[in-house]
Formats: structure tokens, sequence, C-alpha cells
């Protein structure tokens, strides 16, 4: 079996996982083009002794942590990018990597581990770290979009638990247009399929026409969303979901929210 191939099924989420990392659909697509690009070139690079989806998150992270590419320009570089640049040299590179791997991309610490090139017990011991430091995020407020009650329910418990305030919980399009022009929230958690047969991803656009702010996206086919065409979700969470993926996802959007500040450091 060719290398396109081995890796092609894991590809949707390497790109979920690359844009979390640098916060941006368009950074993160490059990345990903400069590994393929180096898989192409170099295929004996590839490693065959471990799993394809360890194999290939270890190849990228190698490439994430040699290269850095230019920005097109425009918006984005001096907005998100520009922003998150700033904020990743507030938190150290190592332990996010490590967080992001098990928390969001499901890995156990022992795949972590040698995606990371660092022993098993490091691994706890980053994540310590990071928890600690994607931690220093504000407070705000977070407008839910979902239309099944007990996800909500969760969804709702886990965002307060995290210190920010639900505003609204809106179960169609109409339902959340209405909650965001009675308040512009600083986060918005949004199925994509609702309760009257209306998109999440139809309501986002029209909200995000007035302002942009942070959007995690939730759905059970994530295949579906990461099509390739534009525009796709930056962040993004598949159903069923961990309580500690939902914890990553928020922290690393409001991480990279031109608008979000860390809170200052207790006294």
């Amino acid at each position: 079996m060719s290398i396109a191939q081995t890796i092609r099924p894991h590809l949707p989420y390497l790109r979920r996982f690359a844009r979390t990392l640098t916060g941006a659909q368009e950074a993160g697509d490059a990345y990903v083009a400069t590994l393929l690009e180096s898989l192409v070139s170099t295929p004996s690079d590839f490693p065959t002794d471990v799993p394809a989806r360890v194999a290939l998150y270890h190849s990228f992270l190698r490439v994430w942590n040699s290269v850095r590419l230019s920005s097109s320009g425009g918006e984005d570089t001096a907005g998100s990018i520009g922003t998150a640049q700033r904020r990743i040299n507030s938190i150290s590179s190592l332990p996010r990597q490590a967080f992001l791997l098990v928390a969001v991309e499901g890995f156990t610490a022992g795949e972590a581990a040698a995606i990371l090139e660092v022993g098993e017990k490091d691994i706890e011991s980053l994540l310590d770290v990071a928890g600690q430091e994607i931690a220093h995020q504000v407070a705000t407020n977070v407008l839910i979009i979902e239309d099944e009650l007990l996800i909500a329910m969760d969804l709702e418990t886990i965002v307060t638990s995290l210190g920010h305030t639900v505003q609204d919980v809106a179960t169609t399009k109409t339902e959340a247009l209405a909650a965001v022009k009675r308040q512009k929230p600083g986060l918005i958690l949004a199925d994509v399929k609702l309760a009257d047969g209306s998109s999440g991803l139809d309501a986002v656009r029209e909200i995000v026409a007035g302002g942009e702010l942070p959007i995690i996206f939730i759905t059970a086919y994530p295949e579906k969303v990461l099509t390739g065409e534009r525009p796709e979700p930056t962040f993004l969470i598949s159903k069923p979901f961990q309580r500690e993926t939902v914890m990553a996802i928020i922290s690393q959007a409001l991480f990279f929210d031109t608008k979000a500040h860390p809170r200052p450091a207790a006294a």
C-alpha cells in the first residue's frame, strides 16, 4: 500500500489538529501541504515501524517544529495569526502539543510519547504544565447552538466549570440569530444540524458577517465539514465527545481569539 493510501483516512483529522495548533485554517492547511510535499519528495522519511496515524502526526510535528511558514498577508496576518504567534510565545510549545494530541486527537500517552519522541512519563508532566498554562484565559459569554437537550446540558456544565457564562442555548438558526441580537457572545459552540432542519453553519455565517468571534463546531460527521471547500471551521469537535476534548478546544479557541486576554496572575 502506498503512503498516500495509508494516510488518506487520517488527513481530515490531521488538518483539524493543524488548524487547532496554528489557530487559523490557512496556516494549518499550509503546514499539512508542506508535510505532503516533503513525503512526496522523500517518502523514506515516513516511519514504518509504528501505526500509520502515529507516523503521520510524528512527521507533521517534525515539520511544525522545524519550519516557520510565512503568511500570505491580509487581515489574517495582522489579526489572528499575529496575535496567535504572540500568545504561542506565552505557552510552552511541547506541553501544548502533548495536550492537543491526548485531549483533542485521542492518542494514548504512549502514542503521544512516540509522536513527540519523549518518555511516557514525560507526557504526564507535559500535560500538567499545559493544563496550568492554558487555564489562564479570560471568562466570556458563550452561546450554545444545539438541539439535543442532554448534549446542550452537558456543554453548559463544561462551559460553566471553566468559569464562563452560558448566555443562551439556541436549538434553531432563528433562535441563534435572535440570541446574538440580544447580546453578542464571546464564543459560540454550534452543532451543524439543528432541530427544524436549519443549519448551524448557515447560522454562524450570518453571525460572523457582523464581526469575527471564535466558533467551535460540533458534529457527528467531521469529514462532511472538512471538505476542502471554503469556508471551513478552524475548531471542530467530533460527536460523541469527551469532556476533556471540549475543555481543550474551548481553551484553544479563546487562546487564538484576537479579543481574548490572559487572566492577570494572582498577587
